[in-house]
């Protein structure tokens, strides 16, 4: 088990798509939700970057049972590390 990833995210983010493409050649699973299509999600992503609707943000929680780490525009060795992978 590797933890649980979700991106939040818009469809026209060239840098979510970037990463989803990593993440999909790594084999890490995530959850994908559009902060266009969803008011609360956007509302996590604002509190969680000073008031900015900046994409994509993750949050990520490890198997380990370790806390919660969310993250703005992270790199694939950024997300592994959180997950402890």
């Amino acid at each position: 088990m590797q933890g649980t990833v979700t991106m939040y995210s818009t469809t026209w983010c060239g840098y979510c798509q970037r990463l989803k493409k990593q993440l999909d050649r790594e084999g890490i699973a995530y959850t994908e939700i559009n902060i266009e299509q969803d008011p609360a999600s956007a509302a996590f992503v604002e509190k969680a970057n000073g008031g900015n609707q900046t994409v994509p943000t993750l949050q990520v929680v490890p198997s380990s049972g370790g806390a919660e780490v969310v993250m703005t525009n992270p790199s694939l060795a950024q997300v592994k590390q959180a997950l402890g992978v």
